[in-house]
């Protein structure tokens, strides 16, 4: 299974533990000001992308003498940096898996525009790829059918937040939902598992699951 990280411009203090300490599996995606904290941590990315509006001409040398793809992009542009991101991950690289690092906290416009990337259609063959990992949160994304998730160490609740209308049964968690008729979006949140595992299932539109625990 192939796992391509994303590293974006956000806030360092929300990074997990294991950025920090380089044990994070998989190749690197530099977006913007990710890349010159991916170098400063002597990970090289494979590409770097972004406007690069963000940071002076020293930053930029340091990441031109370190990474040998560099993609400039115009500030003026269709897609976020943190969209082009994904489509060279899952496009060009064939990623099975993509972690997106740095994409909390910060600018509450910019997560919300990351948190809502699964709902795009141009990015529908690809939610369940996805995932949003900061310090107390894992968070992923589902398309309609029957699922399985596995606890994640350390993580202690379980949020269920459905995006869209649908129908949700939520199993083999400390509260359970019954093919429940979910009318607008809702966060089910601080749920737990009751087990090392949950079942749930949906017919409908995305599905955001989120592990996470308090600081």
């Amino acid at each position: 299974m192939k796992t391509i990280n994303l590293l974006v411009g956000g806030p360092t203090d929300l990074w997990p533990d294991s950025l920090r300490q380089g044990e994070i599996d998989g190749d690197w995606i530099g977006v913007d000001r990710g890349n010159v904290w991916l170098v400063q941590m002597e990970i090289k990315p494979l590409i770097s992308i972004g406007d690069f509006d963000s940071m002076d001409q020293s930053e930029f040398e340091i990441i031109s003498n370190n990474v040998s793809d560099i993609r400039t992009y115009n500030p003026d542009k269709d897609y976020t940096d943190t969209q082009l991101a994904l489509k060279i991950a899952s496009d060009e690289l064939k990623a099975d898996v993509i972690n997106i690092f740095g994409a909390t906290g910060g600018r509450i416009d910019h997560f919300i525009s990351n948190y809502l990337l699964a709902t795009e259609p141009k990015f529908r063959d690809i939610v369940e790829k996805i995932r949003i990992i900061d310090k107390q949160n894992v968070i992923q994304y589902f398309t309609p059918g029957e699922h399985e998730i596995t606890k994640i160490d350390m993580m202690h609740y379980l949020a269920f937040i459905p995006m869209n209308v649908m129908h949700l049964s939520i199993h083999d968690a400390v509260y359970k939902l019954d093919n429940y008729y979910v009318e607008r979006p809702f966060a089910y949140s601080s749920n737990q598992f009751d087990g090392d595992k949950c079942h749930f299932d949906f017919d409908n539109g995305v599905l955001c699951v989120i592990q996470s625990k308090d600081a």
